[in-house]
């Protein structure tokens, strides 16, 4: 089981490759605000974890098993921001808040809010009743 700190390089190397087309250790690490130095410990870790293939001076590139969790690892913090967006979180807050909660969450709770979502977007009139609650608490 990959840890918050590998999913979240996973995740930022799956992003810079789908960008861009690659992903070098200065990119990750201005992502993720970390020295250079940390990612490529952490690069190094996740090559013998078999997450991806890391050659010195020549680059990354993720392995299938590394592209499939960096796809879902994308498509859980995407899920996250949709989920706190249509229960009117404020948006300045989403970003923080789906940081803070996407490592804590099981996989089966993620598939569950990928349900409600669903159900709430098939409902709208439910969607409207939250925001007429979030309209009456700020009065």
């Amino acid at each position: 089981m990959p840890t918050p700190s590998m999913e979240d390089h996973i995740e930022q190397i799956y992003l810079l490759i789908d960008q861009k087309g690659y992903a070098r250790v200065s990119d990750i690490a201005e992502a993720l605000s970390v020295l250079p130095s940390s990612v490529t410990k952490m690069v190094q870790k996740l090559d013998k974890d078999g997450y991806l293939v890391y050659e010195r001076y020549r680059g990354l590139m993720l392995t299938p098993k590394g592209s499939k969790l960096g796809k879902r690892l994308v498509e859980r913090h995407d899920l996250l921001e949709n989920f706190l967006r249509l229960i009117g979180v404020d948006e300045e807050r989403i970003y923080n808040d789906v940081e803070g909660i996407e490592h804590h969450l099981s996989w089966n709770s993620i598939d569950r809010i990928a349900d409600l979502i669903q159900v709430m977007e098939e409902n709208p009139a439910f969607i409207q009743q939250l925001e007429e609650l979030k309209t009456q608490q700020s009065e």
